[in-house]
């Protein structure tokens, strides 16, 4: 009888092992997440300036890519926009905090880094630009300027039959000074503008509308050389 209850113990006893190792091998160390991941602070390419390259092939290089890791993260995705095409360059599911890329060079661009564990939540970066220089190049394209109101798609009431069109301030790696040309137009926003909205050093413009019209607008950046164009917004105006 006691070896009966010998035997039949030692069998639960490898059964309980063989359960516990399997579990173990199952759940492979995956953590799960219920945080927010963090926020990546990035490194290079600097913001606003020309960039680094490495290894150059015809009329394209390599440049490398650097953010800090952040917290409650496993992947990175890094997204990379040549300002000009709208081309994007995107780079998912990266573990290191380093990327090589070959880009097309003569091109602003812009990147960030979105950060992402298990969990449903995602958290983006800031966006910063830089210039990729071209071959014996000596003057450099300003970068495109971000539209900011009206936001795309949004109706607006026009004050006295006016609106206000901002965008932000661009800037040129050169030093060179920029100005701006507003194209506004009810058609597809590329058709001949008023000499007053041509060559301007502010950031904002008053223009007259009609009523319950769609307007596309969008914002060239020139710095007398190079020039620049901004993504095309539309608008609509009240009755």
């Amino acid at each position: 009888m006691k070896t009966t209850n010998y035997i039949f113990n030692f069998k639960a006893l490898l059964v309980f092992i063989a359960m516990t190792f399997i579990i173990s091998c199952s759940d492979d160390d995956t953590i799960s997440y219920t945080e927010t991941p963090g926020k990546v602070a990035l490194a290079l390419p600097f913001n606003n300036e020309e960039c680094e390259v490495g290894e150059i092939i015809d009329d394209r290089a390599t440049v490398t890519f650097n953010w800090e890791s952040a917290s409650n993260t496993e992947k990175y995705d890094l997204l990379i926009t040549n300002l000009v095409t709208q081309v994007m360059h995107p780079n998912f599911n990266l573990t290191e905090t380093t990327k090589d890329v070959l880009l097309e060079r003569g091109y602003p661009y812009s990147w960030k880094i979105t950060t992402k564990n298990s969990g449903e939540e995602v958290t983006i970066s800031d966006t910063w630009k830089f210039y990729l220089s071209g071959e014996g190049e000596s003057n450099t394209i300003p970068f495109p300027t971000t539209l900011l109101s009206p936001q795309s798609g949004v109706t607006v009431t026009p004050d006295n039959g006016n609106v206000r069109l901002e965008w932000n301030g661009s800037s040129d790696t050169d030093g060179d000074d920029i100005t701006y040309s507003v194209f506004a137009d009810t058609v597809d926003g590329n058709q001949e503008i008023p000499e007053e909205w041509k060559g301007l050093t502010e950031t904002s413009i008053t223009i007259p509308v009609n009523a319950g019209t769609i307007y596309y607008w969008h914002i060239e950046t020139t710095d007398g050389v190079n020039t620049s164009i901004s993504a095309t917004y539309t608008f609509k105006t009240t009755d």
